[in-house]
């Protein structure tokens, strides 16, 4: 075998060696949202939805999942594809979920926990699913699919959340990208970046008249501090190592400083209209899962975003 042949080969195996690293964790992730969602499905009620209203906002190629009833045959018969028309109330039915990709959200303070990443994953798929049983749509901000139902939907997102987990990300912020009107986002992370940098963000995307949710996830040391003696600090995004000969000098200034941060980015979520909730790790995901779901419906009922 030629050195060109060898190369293709090992590439191969590598492919192959991931995908199934890939598969492994998908169906356990699945099962676990599936079993979060139904339990929080039990303890709310379906939403009474409005008339469909006759706004016509866009038409859409027919994808997966869509009822063949409501493909629009004219504009079909004029085109290479079966296309959807859509109206604005269901545009206002499209929900856009965003998972933080960064170094940071790789974390856990304790075995037996789970990593911000990987709860965040549960909680976002554990939405989607529940919003899917209720007839909603739902997408993955920052990627091309557009927001469309059924479990294929669910898969695909599973799917896309576990390849981001072996994937270099260095975007601590939820991409700007076009987006209907009256579109809600649902943005997780753990936002530990610089408030005024995030709060542009956020602005950027509600300009465009689009209702949001940001639940920041917390580890509870992140929150509570508590180390003492002699502790190495490490950063997983770059920064330098930090060395304290006594940790727990510094726990009141960290404890302040972490709570004024998050006092911040309430208040930025506070001004845009949005809401802003907050869940450590150590708790419940039902918890979670159903304030997300509440708050979803809050802001349906408020109508489009206000001013800013």
């Amino acid at each position: 075998m030629n050195q060109t042949a060898a190369a293709g080969a090992a590439q191969a195996n590598a492919r192959r060696q991931r995908a199934e690293h890939f598969a492994a964790f998908l169906p356990p992730l699945l099962v676990a949202a599936e079993r979060v969602a139904a339990t929080v499905e039990q303890g709310v009620h379906g939403r009474r939805r409005v008339g469909p209203g006759d706004a016509f906002w866009q038409f859409r190629r027919y994808s997966p999942g869509d009822a063949i009833t409501r493909i629009d045959w004219r504009q079909t018969a004029k085109r290479s594809h079966a296309f959807i028309r859509e109206n604005e109330w269901e545009a206002a039915e499209s929900v856009w979920l965003w998972r933080d990709p960064s170094p940071s959200m790789r974390w856990k303070s304790a075995q037996g926990m789970e990593q911000k990443d990987e709860r965040g994953d549960l909680l976002l798929l554990a939405l989607a699913s529940l919003l899917l049983r209720g007839g909603e749509r739902v997408a993955l901000l920052g990627h091309p699919q557009r927001p469309s139902a059924g479990r294929l939907v669910l898969e695909r997102i599973a799917e896309r959340l576990i390849r981001s987990r072996f994937e270099t990300a260095e975007a601590s912020l939820p991409p700007v990208q076009p987006l209907p009107r009256y579109a809600h986002v649902v943005l997780i992370g753990d936002f530990l970046y610089p408030v005024p940098e995030i709060a542009g963000r956020l602005r950027a995307i509600a300009d465009m008249g689009v209702r949001g949710t940001l639940l920041r996830l917390v580890d509870p040391a992140e929150e509570d501090f508590p180390y003492s003696g002699r502790t190495r600090f490490l950063g997983l995004e770059g920064e330098s190592p930090m060395l304290a000969p006594r940790a727990e000098s510094l726990a009141d200034e960290w404890r302040s400083s972490f709570a004024a941060h998050q006092h911040e980015l309430a208040e930025v979520c506070r001004r845009l209209g949005w809401r802003h909730l907050k869940h450590r790790t150590d708790r419940t995901p039902q918890t979670a899962l159903l304030a997300l779901y509440q708050a979803l419906q809050g802001e349906r009922a408020l109508g489009p975003a206000g001013g800013r």
